[in-house]
């Protein structure tokens, strides 16, 4: 292929190469290298649809090198910096999305001694799936288990139940179990009956009431039920343990985002879990903790876990004094109940 036909490759599948790869931005290894080694990775893209399989969502920086396989069946090197890369990178087929990952059985545990309400897991969860400020996936609510006892806070997202009731009353197949522990939902089949909103007992699904505000970055992005977006009107939405990440080996935003280290995720197969700063064994955790399933009588086998809120590291009144009053309001019940049995 000659550098003609080269370049018009890259100008058919890279339009930003005929504005940003000009020629006095290529380096001193050659107008012809630069052209076949920025082909072949043009057409690999192409080919994929995405970079996912070699690499990370992050931006990677100039000069790291990136390896893809031509055409032609050879592995080659190029820089990263000719690459186009965008948020939620792994895009994959239908099929896969809804089969999962092979050999993975996603687990979640949840600390709530250490858990004050700093509500950077909701920011984090939102920002990720581009949802608006008054649609939360994951909230935090303060709970207390009898007049007696101390309120506590208490992050809840969808459980990804092993025996999902969500599951079973939709009549289109747009909610789904994967075999790798995770329940989501596929908003093209989903024609939002709501059947399974009112069988899930622990109201973690939302609807779509409005058409959504499509950020300019995901505009022209195919929608995939690993990610959720871009989300569409008259649909159901849920926390989906963002699949989309764990493919690439990184946790999920919540958990990252936590300043705390409140949220664990990882896998049950491997027999471990990690909150970013620690990495720990799955079932010793649990054992050593006294983990629960929130409403384990229901036998929906939750993929959730709590630690008990014991010791805790903050006082409840930390997570609450600084809110918003919009915010205040959910909370100032159970607030004003523990002042007054405090008199």
């Amino acid at each position: 292929m000659d550098e003609e036909s080269i370049e018009r490759v890259l100008i058919l599948f890279n339009p930003p190469y005929s504005v940003a790869m000009k020629e006095d931005q290529i380096t001193d290894k050659g107008r012809r290298d630069f052209l076949k080694t920025a082909a072949v990775a043009t057409i690999a893209t192409a080919a994929c649809g995405s970079l996912a399989c070699s690499c990370s969502s992050k931006n990677a920086s100039a000069g790291q090198k990136v390896k893809l396989l031509s055409p032609d069946g050879e592995l080659v090197e190029i820089d990263s910096a000719y690459l186009n890369y965008q948020e939620h990178m792994a895009i994959v087929s239908k099929l896969e999305a809804r089969q999962g990952i092979a050999g993975k059985k996603f687990v979640m545990v949840v600390d709530l001694s250490r858990c004050k309400n700093a509500r950077k897991c909701v920011s984090a969860c939102q920002k990720w799936h581009y949802r608006p400020e008054e649609t939360e996936w994951l909230t935090v609510k303060l709970m207390q288990d009898s007049d007696k006892s101390a309120p506590y806070w208490f992050p809840k997202q969808c459980f990804h139940c092993d025996n999902p009731p969500c599951v079973k009353v939709c009549p289109v197949d747009a909610t789904f179990k994967r075999q790798d522990g995770l329940v989501l939902i596929d908003n093209e089949r989903c024609i939002g009956c709501k059947f399974c909103m009112a069988a899930c007992p622990y109201s973690t699904r939302v609807f779509n009431w409005n058409e959504p505000e499509i950020p300019d970055v995901i505009q022209g992005q195919s929608y995939s039920a690993e990610t959720g977006v871009p989300a569409k009107v008259g649909t159901v939405e849920k926390c989906d343990f963002c699949p989309d990440r764990t493919r690439e080996g990184l946790l999920p935003p919540c958990v990252e985002a936590c300043p705390n280290g409140v949220f664990y995720f990882g896998d049950e197969n491997e027999d471990t879990v990690s909150n970013g700063d620690e990495t720990l064994s799955f079932t010793q955790l649990i054992k050593d903790r006294a983990a629960y399933r929130f409403m384990e009588e229901l036998g929906t086998k939750p993929r959730v876990y709590y630690l008990p809120p014991k010791d805790r590291q903050f006082p409840v009144e930390r997570g609450y004094e600084n809110l918003p009053d919009k915010l205040k309001d959910r909370f100032r019940d159970v607030m004003e109940n523990k002042t007054h049995s405090e008199e």
